[in-house]
């Protein structure tokens, strides 16, 4: 395999590099606001902040069409754009999830003036949304939703709760899976509908989690009255569309494949902590540990290239967008509770604390850590996808 990028692509990088030399100073600090879902409403500001100044510059979202101001960025420029945040330690913008999933998913499944009116705004940074996927009895097994809309008129009626919804509390939009024949088999009958979070009968309740963050919330939906304009694609077709959506979620095209920026950081802590008057780092088990962390993270990062051969050809995203989310979020786990282990008593000073080494940083992910193998399917799901679809075992 190639792993040069070709001059164009080499362009591509050398102009963002040097726009975020320019710029990278309006981004919020990596490690604090960027550590968990900017929940307050001060940390969401300074999100938006930056999301408006890389618009400006049509780095808010380079792989989509230029008419609808991106640049037409392809695959590898979609990578570069990654590897070049990552360098500048700087990550792209936690404004919801309009540009990484609904975006995409609305250029392929769109209408015309669907787009013309929802994609610009996005690209703007200017209407903020939301996913509306999970239920309290549908996590895992999406397909069981029971939220319904039923046709009156030129309307739908919502009625339903969803949970685990990041971000809830700022968004102006939800995109919303929803029941519309309650008698079809569970993959059929659900319908894929655009929701103005402002609407009459909207309640946003915050989830507070075990890191103390309040980013997830529950949403209730009573008798909320959706245009059917509003509807994506076909009606009870939404599985389709909803899929096209979970694909952009586990497949994302980041330049930090596998964690190496968190193996670095590791290595860092390591060599400022104390340990039997020299550091932590030089143990050798310590060095030993930790490069086995930067082995897994490498390895993980040439998986991501073998999908990402997938897509160069014209195939859409293989099973290793499963194997990606399942041994990256183990490996962000192993990785935190190893920090825990270098950290000792510290360990135990909560984020933002007075003494927590690097402000806390490594107990509020490790706190966190185990939410990634639930979130965007659960890893117990991922077992399932790689057993079926890439050992060919029969289904439990």
């Amino acid at each position: 395999m190639d792993f040069n990028f070709n001059p164009e692509d080499e362009a591509f990088r050398t102009e963002f590099r040097e726009w975020l030399k320019a710029n990278k100073q309006f981004a919020p600090h990596m490690g604090e606001t960027t550590i968990g879902m900017a929940e307050g409403r001060g940390e969401f500001d300074q999100q938006k902040k930056w999301a408006k100044k890389m618009a400006e510059g049509r780095w808010l979202a380079p792989s989509w069409p230029e008419k609808y101001g991106g640049r037409g960025a392809g695959i590898l420029q979609n990578i570069v754009y990654g590897e070049e945040l990552a360098r500048a330690g700087v990550a792209a913008p936690m404004i919801g999830m309009g540009i990484s999933l609904f975006g995409p998913t609305l250029l392929h499944w769109g209408t015309e003036e669907q787009k013309q009116r929802f994609i610009p705004p996005i690209m703007k940074a200017e209407e903020i949304w939301c996913q509306g996927y999970s239920e309290p009895g549908s996590g895992s097994d999406l397909a069981s939703l029971q939220t319904r809309a039923v046709e009156d008129g030129d309307y739908f009626v919502v009625n339903g709760q969803k949970v685990w919804t990041s971000i809830a509390q700022h968004a102006d939009w939800i995109f919303l899976l929803v029941r519309t024949d309650p008698d079809a088999p569970k993959h059929k009958g659900i319908s894929y509908l655009m929701v103005d979070m402002h609407s009459l009968g909207v309640t946003v309740r915050p989830l507070v989690q075990i890191t103390g963050n309040k980013g997830f919330n529950e949403v209730f939906f009573e008798d909320v009255r959706v245009p059917k304009k509003n509807l994506v694609g076909e009606k009870n077709q939404g599985w389709q569309v909803a899929i096209t959506t979970l694909m952009f979620e586990r497949s994302g095209g980041g330049g930090d494949r596998g964690g190496m920026s968190q193996v670095r950081e590791l290595v860092n802590l390591a060599k400022s902590l104390p340990r039997n008057g020299a550091t932590a780092w030089d143990d050798g088990s310590v060095r030993q540990k930790i490069a086995e962390f930067a082995c897994e993270a490498t390895a993980l990062r040439y998986t991501g290239y073998r999908q990402l051969t997938r897509r160069l050809k014209g195939m859409p995203p293989g099973p290793e967008g499963s194997m990606m989310k399942l041994c990256g979020t183990e490996l962000n786990m192993r990785i935190q509770l190893f920090a825990m282990e270098l950290l000792g008593p510290y360990s135990q000073i909560e984020y933002k604390a007075p003494f927590a080494v690097d402000k806390g940083k490594w107990s509020f992910r490790m706190l966190a850590a185990r939410g990634g193998t639930i979130a965007a399917g659960s890893n117990q799901i991922q077992h399932n996808i790689i057993g079926e679809r890439v050992l060919g075992l029969p289904k439990g």
